[in-house]
């Protein structure tokens, strides 16, 4: 009988991510960006630091905690090089660029360490690198090359944060999550100050910052719970296809109009995912 509890877990974060990235997307309709992460990554700390004491979990080995800050230096790298790319380049290229760098990372890792998977997974697995790809392109691709190389940091950067994340959870889930948000937000911050970043926002951002927040770091939880109990490669690439959640959130609120090729995306994803979590 087929694991569902990690593939359950792993959606279910997938949905958190696109949710997170939904709401941060409108809160930096009226804000600055980087001011928006600030705000939405001390929400997530505060959040999990919250749930850590509410759990009681104990604090984890040091190197539990260290293998966090990784983690979480990783994916703040990773968020400000994809920006960057957007900004500096064509959104439709360097966005579902970075989602399937961001899957690779952790998948290939996998199968080095835990081998290769059954036939019908890699068929999944090769499917939901496309799906992902078709769901996050946008609209108005073109040509070019520029901000290339950053969507391929961004993708390294957010892969690297799957991957070091799982490492960090082998014996806890709450406090690693603390060690690397309390990493990214410093991160973020420091990159805000430099930038001399505008603090300027509406109340209704802020809003929409602490949903960002709170839904990301929760997703962040969702992952790592779904590592803890099934093979990496099925956890990262399911939690992957989050841009589905995004693009179905567009669509139902903001009444974002999908293209042929995400419908297709939708379609594989929904193939793929059957095809991973079956044994």
């Amino acid at each position: 009988m087929p694991n569902l509890v990690s593939p359950g877990l792993s959606l279910s974060a997938a949905v958190s991510w696109g949710a997170a990235d939904f709401s941060g997307g409108i809160a930096t309709k009226a804000a600055n960006v980087f001011s928006v992460v600030v705000v939405a990554h001390a929400t997530g700390l505060a959040f999990m630091l919250l749930l850590a004491l509410l759990v009681g979990e104990p604090i984890p080995a040091w190197t539990s905690l260290l293998w966090g800050i990784v983690a979480g230096l990783a994916g703040g790298i990773g968020l400000a090089a994809l920006y960057k790319a957007l900004a500096v380049g064509k959104m439709g290229i360097n966005a579902p660029l970075s989602s399937v760098i961001t899957a690779v990372v952790p998948l290939l890792f996998s199968f080095s360490t835990e081998g290769l998977p059954h036939a019908v997974q890699m068929i999944g697995f090769v499917l939901a690198l496309v799906s992902i790809w078709l769901i996050a392109t946008q609209r108005g691709a073109g040509d070019g090359s520029q901000g290339m190389g950053l969507a391929v940091v961004a993708g390294i950067g957010f892969g690297g944060f799957l991957l070091f994340i799982k490492l960090a959870g082998s014996e806890a889930v709450f406090w690693p999550l603390v060690s690397a948000r309390s990493a990214s937000f410093l991160l973020m911050l420091a990159i805000t100050v430099i930038r001399g970043g505008d603090w300027k926002h509406s109340r209704g951002s802020v809003s929409y910052m602490l949903l960002a927040g709170i839904l990301d770091s929760g997703a962040n939880a969702l992952y790592v719970a779904a590592a803890q109990r099934g093979r990496l490669d099925v956890a990262a690439v399911l939690s992957s296809l989050y841009p589905a959640s995004t693009v179905i959130l567009a669509r139902l609120v903001l009444k974002e109009r999908l293209s042929r090729l995400q419908r297709v995306g939708m379609a594989a994803a929904l193939i793929a995912v059957s095809l991973i979590a079956a044994k």
